[in-house]
């Protein structure tokens, strides 16, 4: 099979780069950190012109009603930016889990809800039953939350929450209280789990994507320091050691990245095998976003640990990333048992 991105799609990539890099510099990114809920407001309502926070929702909501294929670029994208904005949670789980879900309950959350988010008036946070915290829940509107065999989209006015400490000031986490009503349901019994089994693989792949982003970002930072940084007089990017060291981790970073395009293309066509590509993106975006992190640390030296040099934004939101929604050895395990089952 051949697999290439059309026109459209890199241009919007494009599109994307040239916004994030007159709008999203580090100098940015450290400002939304010292804001409440960690993003720019004002930067989610431009992303919503563009399109982006509107990709997913289907045409008759307001939005492009296009798939992981359209924002998989995207999401790596953000992530070599560092765009704080919770394009994950959002635009690629909470935008088709309302999306999809049938009957009644489901149609009423999508008039509800999915207007908002195309017009970039409503962000959302989502939570599971795997999670104790939920990401990005502070400054969310919306909140898709699983109560057993149902979820639920609530409002963010009829839930109590408990920050807790973030490693990435842009995914500000919280303990969420709340209790389920009629009004809030969304999907239910045999079809919740089918629901929350489809959201976990797209976060497994939005994260993943995420992850190859911020990793390919270390990797140029390193490479770039590389040449300006010098012992003996010689830049130390000339020394083979370091060569090797950045090369080993490009390396990985490019062998991750078309296991996460053909996961997302998986999802979109309900291949029967999109959980297990799901979870070979994630745990190989994992091991490449953490090998960049110590790579670019050891390139930087000791500068790399403070926190005026920038590339502690990437190395803290790879750490948080690469846990989220199951770590490489999760997803490893998770391989293996889709291979034992097929054998």
């Amino acid at each position: 099979m051949h697999f290439a991105f059309d026109e459209q799609q890199i241009a919007f990539r494009a599109q994307l780069r040239a916004f994030a890099d007159k709008q999203c510099t580090p100098a940015h990114v450290r400002q939304a950190w010292d804001t409440p809920t960690g993003w720019s407001a004002a930067r989610w309502a431009a992303l919503a012109d563009m399109g982006v926070v509107g990709l997913t929702v289907p045409t008759g909501h307001g939005g492009l009603g296009l798939g992981l294929v359209d924002l998989v670029l995207l999401l790596e994208e953000a992530g070599r930016a560092g765009l704080p904005e919770p394009i994950l949670e959002t635009v690629a789980l909470a935008v088709p889990l309302l999306a999809d879900a049938p009957g009644a309950p489901g149609a009423a959350q999508r008039d509800r809800w999915l207007p908002a988010v195309a017009s970039g008036t409503a962000v959302a946070a989502v939570g599971t039953a795997d999670t104790d915290v939920v990401p990005v829940a502070p400054g969310a509107d919306l909140l898709v939350l699983q109560r057993g065999d149902e979820v639920h989209a609530v409002p963010a006015a009829s839930v109590s929450l408990a920050l807790r400490p973030a490693l990435d000031g842009a995914r500000r986490s919280a303990a969420v209280t709340w209790e389920p009503a009629p009004e809030t349901l969304v999907v239910s019994g045999a079809a919740a789990h089918v629901a929350l089994a489809r959201l976990r693989d797209r976060a497994a792949v939005g994260s993943a994507a995420l992850l190859v982003g911020v990793a390919d970002h270390m990797i140029a930072m390193a490479a770039h320091y590389a040449t300006e940084r010098t012992q003996f007089g010689t830049p130390i990017g000339s020394f083979q050691a370091v060569k090797h060291h950045l090369a080993d981790a490009l390396v990985r970073v490019e062998f991750a990245r078309p296991a996460v395009y053909r996961a997302a293309w998986s999802i979109d066509v309900d291949d029967p095998d999109a959980a297990m590509h799901a979870s070979m993106a994630k745990a190989l975006a994992a091991d490449a976003a953490v090998l960049a992190a110590r790579t670019a640390l050891q390139v930087h030296g000791a500068i790399g640990y403070t926190w005026e040099h920038d590339l502690h934004l990437w190395m803290k939101r790879a750490w948080s990333l690469v846990p989220a929604w199951g770590d490489a050895a999760h997803h490893r395990a998770k391989v293996l048992e889709h291979m034992v089952a097929r054998a």
